[in-house]
């Protein structure tokens, strides 16, 4: 659908229902109740001139310099850069990138989320796909999960009045809310057993109440964060280690310089995937926001583009996030960075070494990495023969044999100063197979939209000293190699999914059918299905070939995507 015409559809339906987007000059709650009163002892002035010279024909600025509705709220910069590119599509706002960037750096700076307070929802800024049930009320978490992830809720902070202006305006731009999960359907609820009176109110009420009360405007830790909050150092040389599913760990280096400005990086990565031998080089540039949001961006506009999401330590000493592609941001590694202050380890591959081995090459991965075999010590029973170095000290090839009584466990590996803990894993076999992720979902396209790909990896397990698995003991032993298959999952009869949703590629990732009906399907149906995902680890010396599986959903692409029509600004604002 044309992007204009979707945008005047919103509109239009907003309109009609006389509640219009809320991003608006008026100081009035529903009902004609004045802002100034509720908000009279909150609000964050606002002095930056981009934001006011933008902002301010549609919010209001008072006498302490608040503005309607954009001081009452804090937001991650996906936060901010969502309501700016609502404000492009929905309310004519006209702005070039370069004052996007600073409103969106502004705000993020002067009305962010501190470190304590982003954690628990740092997956929805991440891009990651994952199971995750809210810790907070059940009842508010299917209300708002109807439509998007928890993780867009718990990343921002408001005034009561806030939140309940932000639920307005759901229902005036997609009033379908109201029937999927705002408003009760059917029979008010009756009095409890023991004479309770019944909770009367809106599922959206309820909503409000929670939220306003669990993610209120003003928090001990962005006070507490405000006070310490600076531009963080981060210039010099850092090590990475990561894992990207259908390719596995990877190691190397980051080297970060200063940027123009204070909060602005510059970056040059070289790293290796551990398992293939592939080698990647990549530059950058990245903003760090609100003292600990790096957002960056490596090799841009090419086809390898990363997008960079971590955040930093208080000590400056680490980043932990990932960086991620594709139409779905689906792919991409999880990744750690640490300062390379003389020598560092970063990881060891491979890390699961089995009982009775010898001479087994074994890479250590890092920085300034010494040459001497007598420089590294594996732990009780496993002896280092012999050990050379590359790349300037970032590659140390080993030649390593464990004994056959060597106790199966994890070790620390230390080299010259330098320690990993829990770097290598001495085991006696592989006793079961773990499919990650448990639950996957990919989406069909290729004809209309982009096909969104689901990537799945066979993780290896001993069951540890007690032989039994399941059990606290069990040690991980990191990607095997298997063969992959696809089985029907039981969800609809005789629907043969196996043979329409896609294809599972030997490496465990999966690329969906297009989207649209299939004529050669039943019925002319779309590819969408249920499927199972089979790992098999065939072997000699196993008494039965070992399986795992994992269930995944073949769904349809994101049909409504908030983008601004064409011709707007360009309006990427985070790196």
């Amino acid at each position: 659908m044309d992007h204009r015409l979707r945008t005047l559809g919103f509109v239009a339906i907003a309109a009609a229902l006389g509640i219009m987007t809320m991003a608006m000059s008026s100081r009035s709650l529903p009902g004609g109740a004045d802002l100034a009163g509720p908000f009279a002892d909150e609000g964050y002035p606002i002095d930056d001139e981009t934001v006011i010279a933008r902002c301010a024909r549609c919010h209001e600025r008072d006498d302490e310099g608040r503005m309607t509705r954009i001081s009452y709220e804090r937001k991650t910069p996906e936060g901010w850069q969502t309501s700016l590119r609502r404000m492009v599509a929905l309310n004519s706002l006209r702005i070039t990138p370069e004052e996007a960037r600073q409103v969106v750096r502004y705000l993020s700076n002067n009305q962010g989320l501190a470190p304590e307070e982003l954690e628990p929802g740092r997956f929805e800024v991440e891009r990651r796909m994952i199971d995750y049930t809210y810790d907070g009320d059940s009842d508010v978490e299917f209300t708002c999960i109807q439509c998007h992830s928890m993780g867009r809720v718990i990343t921002q902070r408001r005034t009561r009045e806030e939140w309940e202006l932000l639920l307005a305006t759901h229902r005036g731009l997609y009033p379908l809310v109201d029937f999927q999960a705002f408003r009760r359907l059917g029979p008010p609820p009756e009095a409890g057993p023991d004479g309770t009176p019944p909770d009367t109110r809106q599922p959206m009420d309820v909503a409000i109440d929670h939220l306003s009360a669990v993610f209120p405007l003003d928090t001990p830790e962005w006070s507490a964060w405000k006070a310490t909050m600076r531009p963080a150092r981060l210039a010099g040389t850092w090590i990475v280690e990561g894992h990207e599913p259908g390719r596995g760990p990877l190691y190397g280096t980051v080297t970060i310089t200063p940027g123009e400005a204070e909060d602005e990086f510059e970056t040059r990565a070289t790293y290796r995937y551990a398992e293939s031998g592939d080698e990647v080089a990549r530059s950058g540039q990245a903003v760090v926001y609100t003292g600990y949001q790096w957002r960056g961006r490596s090799n841009p506009g090419a086809e390898d583009e990363l997008r960079e999401v971590m955040s930093v330590d208080r000590g400056w000493n680490e980043m932990t996030g990932r960086w991620f592609s594709g139409a779905y941001d689906e792919h991409g590694p999880d990744v750690t960075l640490r300062r390379a202050n003389g020598p560092a380890i970063a990881g060891a591959h491979p890390r699961a070494l089995a009982r009775g081995s010898a001479g087994v090459e074994v890479r250590v991965f890092g920085a300034s990495l010494p040459g001497s075999a007598a420089d590294y010590d594996l732990g009780p029973r496993v002896t280092v023969a012999s050990a050379s170095v590359s790349g300037g000290g970032a590659v140390a090839t080993l030649r390593v044999s464990v004994a056959s009584d060597a106790v199966i466990g994890a070790r620390d590996l230390f080299a010259g100063g330098a320690s990993r803990a829990e770097a290598l894993v001495i085991h006696d076999g592989v006793d079961r197979l773990e499919v990650t992720p448990a639950t996957g979902m990919a989406r069909v396209g290729g004809a209309n939209f982009p096909k969104g790909y689901q990537v799945f990896d066979a993780i290896g397990w001993d069951d540890g000293l007690d032989g039994e698995s399941g059990t606290d003991d069990d040690l991980r032993l990191g990607r095997v190699p298997v063969e992959w298959t696809m089985e029907e999952f039981s969800a609809t009869f005789d629907d043969d999914d196996v043979e329409f949703v896609g294809s599972l590629g030997a490496d465990g990732s999966f690329t969906p059918g297009a989207d649209g009906p299939n004529p050669a399907r039943r019925g002319s149906r779309n590819n969408v299905g249920d499927v199972w995902v089979v790992a098999t680890l065939p072997g000699a010396e196993l008494e039965r070939p070992l399986r795992a599986r994992a269930h995944l959903i073949v769904t349809v692409p994101l049909y409504l995507r908030f983008d601004p029509w064409e011709g707007a600004p360009p309006t990427r604002l985070v790196p």
